[in-house]
């Protein structure tokens, strides 16, 4: 059985990126291996196996396409108000509060957060089938 234990992204700027998810989503370096002509950077926190790694390519200076193929990530929260809260409190800007709903039945409760690079973060409300 397989088994996810990463999802990649390519960021611009390695300190910013580090420490928009550091200061979003408790994320801490787990290991930095740098090379001739990229750096990949692993982050993760004691919440799950997971990681994130960021690739910062050094001969890169504009920003990536992200084109129509990506999506989003998601995490899941305990308190999403006060992480929507805490969120526009460090200046993050995430958008609205959406209570999703199918017949009647809330079946999640979400907002959306972008990071530096533009990519897309949907921060969810620990609920039914998103634990």
């Amino acid at each position: 059985m397989a088994k996810i234990i990463h999802s990649m992204v390519r960021v611009l700027e390695e300190a910013r990126s580090v420490e928009f998810y550091k200061t979003a989503f408790g994320l801490n370096v787990a290991e930095r291996l740098d090379f001739d002509s990229f750096t990949l950077v692993y982050m993760r926190n004691a919440e799950a196996d997971m990681e994130l790694e960021l690739t910062i390519n050094k001969d890169q200076t504009e920003a990536y396409d992200l084109g129509n193929g990506y999506g989003h990530f998601a995490v899941v929260v305990d308190d999403l108000d006060a992480e929507h809260a805490r969120f526009e409190s460090l200046g993050l800007n995430p958008r609205k509060l959406v209570d999703f709903n199918n017949n009647g039945e809330l079946l999640a409760r979400f907002f959306f957060v972008a990071d530096p690079d533009g990519y897309e973060i949907e921060v969810m409300q620990r609920h039914g089938r998103y634990r």
